[in-house]
């Protein structure tokens, strides 16, 4: 209960997903009212599959700032997901995240997504490095990466293949049903598309797509 609880305190008021139950309305549930929610969660957890409604969002489009809004790639997509699902997408990756930690298999120089932790630390340290090579007037060679959609296009096989090899072989199944059942409806105005499957990348949005892109970082540095 004491994770349910730290997961919802630490959820903002975002708007909610298609079945339009907000976070503000989870945290005003009973205490055995989030018993059963836990219990749910824990059933999902057992059994491995997702729910399907969980797997739905709606994606609104908008216009990036300076941006000409003709040209659709100026777009910021923002998914809009169930909360249910948000909540338990914080708990599964929170304990990810401990095994990640205490396995020792996150990078000693990977600062984004890290609690307590920024990317102002690698600048930091790239100024110290700077500074270094001034003083004893060494040439200093630095290489920026910008991964173009990363969320659109990370490669599932290599996400999950990632964390088999981490040790995490219990829950595969339920992480191979979370990325492979992705459905998203495109709202413009008070319009709603037709439904979209993702059959790649990442749920934009998603806490644990952000674990998943912190697990396949040591593939490539």
């Amino acid at each position: 209960m004491f994770e349910l609880e730290k997961a919802l305190s630490k959820s903002r008021n975002m708007s909610p997903g298609p079945d339009r139950i907000s976070y503000h309305m989870l945290r005003h549930l009973s205490t055995s009212s989030l018993s059963n929610i836990l219990r749910l969660f824990n059933r999902v957890w057992t059994v491995g599959i997702f729910p399907m409604q969980w797997q739905e969002a709606i994606v609104v489009p908008i216009l990036k700032p300076g941006k000409e809004p003709k040209e659709p790639s100026n777009y910021r997509p923002i998914a809009l997901t169930s909360c249910f699902s948000k909540t338990l997408e914080r708990l599964v990756s929170a304990r990810l995240v401990h095994q990640l930690e205490v396995n020792n298999l996150i990078p000693l120089h990977q600062s984004g997504f890290q609690k307590g932790r920024s990317t102002l630390d690698n600048i930091l340290q790239l100024e110290s490095e700077i500074r270094k090579a001034f003083v004893w007037r060494n040439y200093l060679v630095s290489i920026f990466i910008d991964i173009e959609k990363a969320y659109d296009q990370t490669w599932r096989y290599g996400i999950l293949r990632a964390l088999f090899e981490f040790g995490f072989h219990g829950q595969l199944p339920l992480l191979i049903y979370f990325l492979s059942h992705r459905v998203f409806k495109v709202r413009i105005g008070s319009t709603l598309s037709d439904p979209f499957v993702q059959l790649e990348g990442v749920p934009q949005g998603s806490v644990l797509s952000v674990t998943f892109l912190l697990s396949i970082f040591p593939e490539f540095f």
